[in-house]
């Protein structure tokens, strides 16, 4: 099996993404600082949600990023690791919940499909 390529971001397209739309670019920089910023949430758990959402998204550069921001935000390797334990659980638990819609299709019989 071949190793999937993802390229890394590099100064060079930071700075096309920032030429080919500045302002939407400087928005989104300002409202992720605003949304990692302490809150009633303090940093490390939001990074830590972020991890589990990284996952579930299946985002390389966001696992990547968010795993990063996390442990210098002073989460432990085992906080990351159960972060990404409780997304292993949701996505399973929406799948099982979801089959709430095949059971309602195989009670229809035949016919109803």
């Amino acid at each position: 099996m071949s190793e999937i390529h993802f390229p890394k971001s590099t100064p060079e397209i930071a700075r096309r993404r920032h030429e080919l739309a500045p302002a939407m670019d400087d928005a989104f920089k300002a409202f992720s600082q605003a949304v990692f910023a302490d809150g009633a949430l303090d940093k490390r758990t939001k990074q830590l949600i972020a991890v589990a959402v990284a996952h579930v998204t299946q985002c390389p550069w966001c696992i990547e990023g968010h795993v990063k921001g996390a442990r210098h935000s002073g989460a432990s390797d085992a906080q990351i690791m159960e972060a990404i334990w409780v997304a292993a659980e949701m996505r399973a638990g929406a799948a099982f919940a979801h089959s709430i819609k095949s059971l309602d299709l195989l009670g229809q019989g035949p016919e109803g499909a």
